[in-house]
């Protein structure tokens, strides 16, 4: 399925399009919400409600501003953040770095996960490394702005200015994955 054949089956109910969006996207998706939350029962909690949250909130979903993917791992990771920040877990714990989720879905099943199919891989290796840093502890490590600042010394302003940059890097090059 194309994925403007996904979004119209999603924003007509059609439980086919559900179960094939499942298919495609659950593991990926999963993978977003696990490098945020290690706990696999409040992860698999996570992903459960994420999912209804997609399916329920499609008709939010603007073309226009990104892809469907993108939208979507949004959404979960948004959930695991907030999931980390309820009085149920402890935040003291973080997550692993890039390296281990981009190219931690190898094998875990026995079977290599197109990645590729994301473009994660080849978009972060056109950030240099301060970008990289930044977009690595703000997007998939849950860090929120001033957490890195605090932990790492680095200047608020600093950071928006590299999410910043790194975010014209990343759009700049989605086109060419």
């Amino acid at each position: 399925m194309e994925e403007e054949q996904i979004i119209a089956g999603l924003r007509a109910k059609d439980r086919k399009t559900t179960d094939y969006l499942y298919e495609r996207y659950s593991r990926a998706l999963f993978a977003v919400i696990s490098r945020i939350v290690y706990n696999s029962d409040i992860a698999e909690e996570v992903f459960h409600d994420s999912f209804v949250k997609i399916t329920k909130k499609i008709d939010t979903y603007d073309e226009s501003k990104g892809r469907l993917y993108t939208w979507m791992a949004n959404i979960c990771r948004n959930s695991a953040i907030d999931k980390l920040r309820s009085k149920e877990i402890s935040q003291s714990s973080k997550t692993n770095t890039i390296d281990d989720f981009v190219y931690g879905l190898e094998g875990k099943s026995g079977t290599v996960e197109k990645t590729d199919a994301i473009g994660v891989r080849e978009l972060m290796d056109q950030l240099n490394e301060d970008q990289r840093f930044i977009i690595e502890y703000i997007y998939f490590k849950g860090y929120t702005h001033s957490e890195l600042s605090e932990e790492f010394e680095i200047p608020l302003g600093t950071i928006k200015s590299r999410i910043r940059a790194s975010l014209q890097v990343l759009k700049k090059n989605l086109d060419r994955i």
